[in-house]
C-alpha cells in the first residue's frame, strides 16, 4: 500500500499537489491512502485540488508553534506499525525537520518518497530518501550550491555590533550613532540591484531597516526564493519560511514584517492579506 502524507503548510499551491499527483500515479501507481495536514486556512486554499483528488484534510490545533509536522509524523508512524505495514510512504514536504522520521521508515523496510516545491527542498534532507520529486517553477534539478550563499544579515550584525560601541558614552553623544546607523550603506545594498535608489525611493525601506537592522529585502528574497519570480505566494507559507530564516521571531507576524517594505511586496485582500507578492523597484532612467 502506497500512502501519501501533504504538509499543507509547505506544499501549499494547488497547481503543486496536482502536478505531485500526475507525476506519482504515472510512476509510483496507485494512492490508496491520501491525507494533507495543516491550517485552516492553507486547506481552505487547498479546497479545489483536495476534493479533485480525494484527500482527506487534517486541520491542525491553532497553537504558536506549528503542529502540522507532528500530526504528520504520528500518523506516518501509526501506519508503519500496522501489519501489513506500508510498502511506501511520500512526505509532501521539502521540510528537513522531516528526516527522523524518514530514517526510522526507512529501518522498518519501507521506500520513503519526498514531494517538494523546488525552492523549498532542504539540501539536507536530499540523501534520507529514496527517490525526492520536485514540482513547480524549474523542475528537475535541486538548487546549485550558489543558490546557498551565505546569509546577507552577517555583515548587518557587524556593522551594528560596531554602531553600538559608543553606548557607554553621554546620551548627548547618542544622536549622531542613530544616524550613523540610519546611513549605513547595507540598506542601500539591500534595495541597490542594479542602480542607484533616489532618495525618495530609499526612504520607505530605509525606514523599515530602523526598525529591523537585521532584516531587508534580499534577506526576504533569498529565505523565500519562490517570491522572486514575481508571481503571489502563499503568505502562510512565506511566514513559515521567514520563521525558519529566523528572519522573524514568534512575536513578529510576517504581515507585519512584510508591510515594512511597501514598495517591494504587494499582501492581497488588504484586510486580510493571504498571499504575498514581490514587485521590484523601478529605476528612474
Amino acid at each position: 500500500m502506497n500512502i501519501f502524507l501533504i504538509d499543507a503548510d509547505n506544499l501549499n499551491s494547488d497547481a503543486w499537489v496536482d502536478e505531485a499527483f500526475r507525476v506519482l500515479e504515472a510512476s509510483e501507481g496507485p494512492l490508496p491512502v491520501r491525507r494533507a495536514y495543516g491550517s485552516a486556512e492553507n486547506l481552505k486554499g487547498l479546497a479545489d485540488v483536495l476534493r479533485a483528488w480525494a484527500v482527506r484534510p487534517f486541520v491542525n490545533l491553532a497553537l504558536t508553534k506549528n503542529t502540522t509536522d507532528i500530526a504528520l509524523a504520528v500518523d506516518a508512524m501509526e501506519f508503519a506499525c500496522q501489519t501489513p505495514q506500508p510498502r511506501m510512504v511520500i512526505i509532501g514536504s521539502g521540510d528537513a525537520d522531516f528526516v527522523p522520521l524518514v530514517v526510522r521508515l526507512r529501518e522498518r523496510g519501507i521506500r520513503v518518497v519526498c514531494v517538494s516545491e523546488r525552492s523549498k527542498m532542504g539540501r539536507e534532507a536530499v540523501a534520507a530518501y529514496d527517490r525526492v520529486i520536485l514540482v513547480g517553477p524549474e523542475q528537475g534539478a535541486l538548487p546549485e550550491a550558489s543558490d546557498l550563499a551565505a546569509s546577507p544579515r552577517k555583515p548587518v550584525s557587524k556593522k551594528a555590533a560596531t554602531v553600538k560601541k559608543p553606548a557607554t558614552q553621554a546620551a548627548a553623544k547618542k544622536v549622531p550613532t542613530k544616524k550613523v546607523a540610519a546611513k549605513t550603506p547595507v540598506v542601500k545594498k539591500a534595495v541597490d540591484l542594479q542602480k542607484p535608489l533616489t532618495p525618495t525611493e530609499s526612504a520607505a525601506p530605509e525606514s523599515a531597516a530602523n526598525l529591523m537592522p537585521h532584516v531587508d529585502v534580499a534577506a526576504i528574497l533569498q529565505a523565500v526564493p519562490a517570491l522572486q519570480a514575481g508571481q503571489p505566494q502563499a503568505l502562510a507559507a512565506v511566514a513559515k519560511a521567514l520563521l525558519d530564516a529566523k528572519l522573524r521571531g514568534k512575536n513578529l507576524t510576517a504581515t507585519k514584517l512584510l508591510k515594512k517594505f511597501p514598495q517591494q511586496f504587494v499582501l492581497a485582500p488588504p484586510e486580510k492579506p493571504r498571499t504575498v507578492q514581490y514587485t521590484p523597484l523601478q529605476y528612474l532612467s
